[in-house]
């Protein structure tokens, strides 16, 4: 049967269907992925007491769900010209959803998802061109239709990305086990010319972060020997960092929201270091614009949330407001569209 719901028909189909649900050995798995994104199976068995089999099987049929993908986290000099930019969007009243899904079709808005809050839409946008980000805010972005206004701050430095939350189920004897089989990584090198097997590689690792060198090898063209020296030389220079991407509800964090700090300039790098630190820490930048850190996190429930904003917050010097917007749907991330928990096909 259908029913009418304002101006439209919704049928079945249209309903959400009820979330996947994770059991113990798949978070369990989630967590030793997050730590060790490229452990061989057998390392993520034997931390976790199982086979190499058996855990080859679980991770498959998370892959096949759409529940888990490990991706390639590519650093931002290998995929535009500046920095990412946050942007809030005020809608005409009801065009929230359909705004932010004419935003998620555009190439250049990696993480797009309706909120509550100062707007209605809260998205991320990065263009391979500082002309392209003039274009998109000044001309494209406003003509979307339902779109009433936008305000956007320039992110400066990032203090805590995707690849550093975790789900912390794992003892600290598990943790460096996993560590003892992952690769050296050193901070971001500042090269900001690539070769055109480099930027082949990282398009491999982006979609398929476990790639191994045979999987290079062959998607290149090239030697096994020499798709191993790429391959390794992306990893450790940190220019490509392997994580898990797998929707934080599925996780139990079902509580998602972004808080834009505001906080005197003498203390600006001192609070986004300690946000970095946070539990429910995912993406943390200083930024510029009307506000000074903005902090996107994840939280089992309200009272968690609580507790940073009334006790975390309180002991952190120089801040003087904050603002917090709570995510109601993620129609994008990390350009992979999701519907229902579920990842779509990674777009860029």
């Amino acid at each position: 049967m259908e029913h009418q719901s304002h101006d439209r028909f919704v049928s079945m189909a249209d309903v959400p269907t009820t979330p996947p649900v994770l059991d113990a050995a798949d978070l369990d798995l989630v967590a030793a992925l997050q730590v060790a994104p490229r452990a061989p199976l057998s390392a993520l068995a034997e931390v976790l007491g199982s086979s190499a089999s058996t855990v080859g099987r679980r991770l498959t049929r998370l892959g096949e769900e759409r529940l888990l993908r490990v991706i390639g986290q590519v650093e931002w000099p290998m995929l535009a010209e500046g920095n990412p930019m946050h942007l809030w969007v005020a809608t005409a009243p009801g065009q929230a959803w359909q705004v932010a899904r004419r935003l998620s079709e555009l190439p250049e808005i990696p993480f797009v998802a309706t909120t509550t809050g100062r707007t209605d839409v809260y998205c991320s946008l990065h263009a391979t061109r500082r002309d392209r980000a003039r274009e998109l805010l000044m001309t494209r972005i406003p003509s979307v239709p339902g779109v009433r206004s936008a305000h956007t701050e320039l992110v400066l430095r990032a203090t805590a990305k995707s690849d550093s939350w975790r789900l912390r189920r794992l003892d600290d004897a598990q943790v460096r086990a996993l560590r003892e089989v992952t690769d050296p990584v050193a901070e971001p090198t500042a090269v900001t010319e690539f070769s055109d097997d480099e930027l082949r590689a990282v398009e491999l690792l982006r979609q398929d972060g476990r790639a191994s060198a045979a999987d290079v090898a062959r998607g290149l063209g090239i030697s096994r020997s020499t798709a191993y020296r790429l391959t390794q030389s992306l990893l450790q220079r940190g220019l490509v960092r392997p994580r898990v991407e797998i929707e934080p509800a599925l996780l139990g964090h079902a509580l998602e929201v972004v808080i834009e700090l505001h906080a005197a300039p003498g203390a600006i790098q001192e609070v986004a270091d300690a946000l970095a630190r946070h539990p429910s820490a995912r993406y943390v930048s200083i930024v510029a614009g009307t506000s000074s850190v903005i902090h996107h996190g994840v939280f089992r429930d309200e009272d968690g949330l609580a507790d940073l904003l009334t006790r975390d917050l309180a002991k952190l010097p120089g801040i003087t407001a904050c603002e917090v917007s709570v995510v109601l749907d993620v129609l994008r991330r990390y350009w992979i569209g999701r519907e229902d928990g579920k990842l779509l096909s990674q777009d860029r």
